[in-house]
């Protein structure tokens, strides 16, 4: 329709004010409500599938002042982190930061790729970025956060579309 756009695909976004109680998805946010609820880090397979995670404040910026970069109108960006954690490290950093000693409980690995990770050098290209956030500084804020709030319940989907493979976790409990 000839209108302009900016794509940004952010990945594993965390930080203050994300939906912890959504089990579904951002492991992060999963860990610390699974704490704050007092139960075992759930982690699928043997926890060593690797990720970039980005704090919130390395990724709203840049998208919401986006329109004031002409050459980026009509071009596609990945923007994140760049270091990548295991989920089993990240489960270990997240029990750091929530200063609450806890166990974690493995489940049957789930179809999914291994060590998924972006490269940002474009991004960087376009636009001035800052130093981010460190991991422990931004776990330490989210947890912060959300000891004010305490755990949050999971909404349970609804009418899902497509069953077949579907983690056991995500399955309707009677």
């Amino acid at each position: 329709f000839g209108l302009n756009s900016i794509i940004f695909r952010p990945h594993n976004v965390y930080g203050s004010g994300q939906n912890i109680g959504d089990k579904y998805r951002n492991v992060i946010g999963i860990f610390i409500n699974q704490i704050l609820e007092e139960k075992p880090l759930t982690i699928f397979g043997d926890g060593q599938q690797s990720r970039a995670f980005t704090h919130i404040s390395d990724v709203a910026p840049y998208i919401a002042h986006s329109i004031n970069h002409p050459k980026a109108i009509n071009q596609v960006f990945d923007i994140g982190a760049d270091e990548t954690y295991t989920v089993n490290q990240i489960a270990d950093e997240v029990i750091k930061a929530m200063n609450q000693p806890t166990q974690k409980k493995y489940e049957s690995a789930r179809k999914e790729m291994v060590h998924a990770y972006s490269n940002h050098t474009k991004f960087r290209s376009y636009f001035n970025t800052k130093s981010p956030m460190k991991l422990k500084d931004g776990l330490e804020e989210m947890g912060n956060f959300v000891m004010k709030s305490g755990p949050k319940s999971t909404t349970e989907f609804q009418a899902i579309e497509i069953e077949k493979n579907l983690p056991e976790s995500w399955k309707k409990r009677p």
